[in-house]
């Protein structure tokens, strides 16, 4: 038995610090928190200092039953949880639930996984920093008070199900005003004008007219002044300028820029970074600090010298500038500066590739560059042409890296021919084209995280996290709209002669952007009408500053809570009692035939048009498509969705119609339902579009073989080809020819596929009706009709009894209905464990 037990919280990093010590060190996972907040009460003493209520969740018991064990044999345990808020926090559970004793416990931090830092570590413990505690402790019971108490609001007031926070209820705002700025934008057009101009040399160049021209007239008119002109150039004027290279990574920026050059969502650029952490490749991954150690520094310079030449290096420290940074951090940078690639994962690889480029690129020197100014006039009217172009002198951080940019408008200016003053130019062309003003871009992932970090609301521990929140409630999600065209005119002068011509350009595209949706809307209305204060940019960003200054053990948490509660209770108090219930009800006008009101608003299974009010017993209703939203249907669409569902006929012996249903519009032939193609109008299919799609629908849909008396069916779905038996789906691999599979090749796909179900049963109580199975990643999993539980890695799901099954199932299962009516309060018991105490 090893001497010393070293404790981190996951098996990846625990894998890379073995490595590095030696036989008397024995290391261990806590796959995360082993403790947290109940999951069916509050949690949180409200009326004795917000003391909250931890306990070990099902799953994690018999982990901590492990790590009990091995704490009791060894000599001294060593705490190793990441060097963050909520890494302190881990530490400080796991020292409590191990009844570890102070002599007999060091906790260590390290900001990457590599054996200098590591023994470093090892040689310089420290004790638990309760402020650190305190500070996350504030987080966490601040975020479920306002998440407990706001959410049956919610319920009451608009529907069942919703939810509200802290930071994500913020977040929704940022988007749904975005979504009005653009929903109220009136696009303006005017023309901009270009020229072409050769000089004498014969090298073409562009220039642009400084101004646009508010009317079709106007360009026109200055375009016939220019028949006939004679150009020079009327000044030129050159002067040195220079780029800088941007500061090393922070988890923002890196967030930021993987979205821009590698199109990855802020989630997985999270996951992919924590396991290039835990692998020893680069530094901790959540920071707000642009800060490199010296030791850093000094292996960049070293690297850029040896790769590039000592003209290249320009070692520079940066500050950082956003609010409540931690300094003693460090910056995302690779361990090793040398290793310039790694033979990982793709996306892992390329992720680490542009940590590596960025780090390197901030410590080298300035790229040097010769802008050049020039001015070309006509001999017969006073408008000036500009053109504006670099030549890049010499490369400096350049040779590397170049950040990117959010704004897909921004030209890149390319170098001029050279010139001389007077010097004649030649015209090839000039276009005057029709262009319009543009909305606010929405948000994407990453430029939503640029905005909150500017308005200082959450860390960055939080912002993966709360855009996963928003999309999978449904407040928010990804655009699909591929834009609508739009025509607009360019008009051309060339050899004198003056044409136009007709175009066309794609607009409102919002495919990958964050759009709110209709629930997300309403939500977002309501909480601001009456919970001003929550939703306040201002007030969530000095929480977060109340949570720095705890960290700092400048400020009491419970003092913090208690300042926070006695005005937001009261709130939510008079809000059950006095607000009114928001359906988000938008009145769009009358019914051309009946005078009935026509309206839209939020119903029990979604977004709905109603025709006829509330007191109207003949109310009609119909589901809003799910590109529709209530805040842009016009009266005509919302009409016409009651035109829905249209008969068209009967064929083969059944009834044939069109409809609308909660996935998009559809035919109904019979027991049969085939969707409408992507785009297609409902309204226009007719009886003939519906048979061809019926009988596609049945081709597709028909047997490619029995077995054992049922049929066999094959399609393509998210996850490739496959084939349907006995309601059984099974994936078609590689190595079978999927366009032609034969009946032994059909067999043999089934057999495997019934003996893989076979394979994964642990136990089957039947008549219980439970099922213990192996999932997926070396996990296991309890099922017991809609209640699902995941099993830890450390959980032998073997050795599990029937008892203790049912006792996990029995924590997990939805309270009763009935007895969430009670209007008494129940007496809890005592809380195992309170608040984080200096000791």
């Amino acid at each position: 038995m090893a001497k010393n037990l070293v404790i981190v919280e996951s098996p990846a990093k625990a894998k890379t610090i073995e490595k590095f010590l030696g036989s008397d060190y024995q290391v261990e996972s806590s796959y995360g928190h082993i403790a947290d907040l109940p999951s069916k009460e509050i949690g949180v003493d409200v009326l004795n200092g917000f003391k909250p209520k931890y306990e070990v969740s099902p799953d994690k018991k018999a982990l901590v039953t492990k790590l009990k064990g091995l704490a009791k044999k060894a000599e001294m345990v060593w705490l190793a949880s990441d060097e963050d808020r909520e890494g302190e926090a881990i530490s400080w559970h796991l020292a409590e639930e191990l009844n570890l004793k102070p002599e007999n416990t060091k906790r260590i931090v390290f900001h990457e996984i590599t054996k200098t830092a590591i023994l470093k570590a090892i040689e310089n413990p420290r004790a638990i920093n309760y402020d650190l505690v305190n500070a996350q402790q504030a987080r966490r019971v601040l975020d479920r008070l306002v998440g407990y108490e706001l959410s049956p609001v919610l319920w009451r007031k608009i529907k069942g199900g919703l939810s509200a926070g802290r930071v994500q209820s913020v977040s929704v705002r940022l988007i749904v005003e975005r979504e009005r700025e653009i929903q109220n934008f009136n696009a303006v057009a005017s023309y901009s004008v270009v020229a072409e101009f050769a000089n004498e040399a014969g090298k073409t160049f562009k220039a642009k007219l400084p101004k646009n021209f508010n009317t079709k007239k106007e360009a026109e008119d200055f375009l016939n002044k220019n028949i006939g002109s004679i150009y020079k150039v009327a000044d030129l004027e050159t002067k040195p300028t220079k780029k800088s290279p941007a500061a090393p990574f922070t988890t923002s920026t890196l967030q930021q820029e993987a979205a821009r050059k590698l199109y990855l969502p802020v989630g997985i650029t999270m996951q992919l970074a924590q396991r290039l952490y835990e692998a020893g490749l680069i530094t901790y991954m959540r920071t707000d600090s642009v800060n490199l150690s010296n030791d850093a520094m000094n292996a960049a310079e070293a690297e850029i010298i040896k790769s590039y030449g000592k003209e290249f290096s320009k070692p520079r420290t940066f500050t950082t500038k956003s609010k409540g940074a931690q300094e003693a951090h460090e910056a995302i940078r690779p361990t090793d500066m040398s290793r310039h690639t790694v033979n990982i994962d793709r996306d892992q690889a390329r992720l680490y590739d542009l940590i590596w480029k960025r780090t390197l690129a901030s410590q080298m020197s300035d790229a040097q560059l010769e802008r050049t100014n020039v001015k070309i006039e006509a001999n017969n009217h006073k408008e000036l042409f500009a053109a504006t172009g670099e030549v890049l002198l010499f490369e400096g951080f350049l040779k590397v890296y170049l950040e990117g940019n959010d704004d897909d408008d921004e030209e890149q200016e390319g170098m001029l021919p050279a010139m001389k003053v007077n010097e004649k130019l030649q015209n090839n062309f000039i276009t005057a084209t029709e262009r319009y003003t543009r909305p606010p871009a929405r948000y994407t992932e990453a430029s939503l995280v640029k905005k909150l970090e500017e308005l200082g609301i959450g860390r960055p521990s939080t912002y993966a996290p709360t855009i996963s929140t928003i999309i999978n409630r449904n407040y928010v999600e990804k655009g699909n709209l591929e834009g609508q065209e739009r025509n607009y005119t360019q008009l051309t002068l060339q050899a004198g002669k003056l044409g136009e011509k007709l175009l066309k350009e794609n607009t409102g595209s919002d495919k990958g952007k964050l759009v709110p949706t209709d629930i997300g809307t309403i939500v977002t209305d309501f909480l601001v009408k009456n919970f001003e204060k929550i939703l306040d940019y201002n007030f969530t960003a000095k929480v977060e500053q109340d949570f720095d200054e705890i960290a700092e053990g400048n400020v009491n948490w419970a003092k913090m809570m208690q300042e926070f509660y006695d005005q937001f209770h009261p709130n939510v108090k008079d809000v059950e009692a006095n607000a009114e219930r928001e359906s988000g009800e938008r009145i769009l006008g009358k019914h051309p035939e009946s005078g009935k009101t026509v309206l839209v608003r939020l119903g029990k299974f979604g977004a709905m048009a109603q025709i006829g009010d509330a007191e109207d017993e003949e109310k009609k209703f119909a589901s809003l498509r799910p590109e529709q939203n209530i805040g842009t249907i016009t009266l005509e669409e919302a009409l016409n969705l009651f035109l829905l569902p249209k008969a068209l006929g009967t064929y083969q012996g059944e009834e044939v119609e069109v409809s609308l249903g909660r996935f998009g519009p559809f035919i109904r032939f019979g027991k049969v339902f085939v969707s409408l193609p992507k785009g297609e109008e409902p309204l226009d299919v007719d009886f003939e579009r519906a048979k061809v799609l019926i009988d596609e629908k049945i081709q597709a849909d028909a047997p490619i073989a029995v077995y054992k008396g049922e049929g066999v069916q094959k399609g393509t779905g998210r996850f490739g080809p496959f084939i349907k038996w006995n309601g059984i789906f099974i994936n078609v691999s590689k190595k079978y020819n999927f366009d032609n599979l034969s009946q032994s090749d059909i067999e043999e796909l089934i057999e495997d596929k019934i003996q893989k179900n076979i394979d994964k049963v642990i136990h089957n109580w039947e008549e219980e009706g439970i099922l213990v199975q192996k999932a997926r990643w070396g996990r296991s999993e309890i099922t017991k009709g809609k209640i699902k539980i995941e099993l830890s890695k450390e959980v032998d799901a073997t050795k599990l009894t029937l008892a203790e099954v049912q006792e996990m199932i029995e924590k997990k299962a939805p309270a009763k209905k009935a007895a969430a009516k009670k209007t008494t309060a129940t007496k809890k018991p005592a809380a195992k464990k309170t608040a984080a105490k200096k000791k």
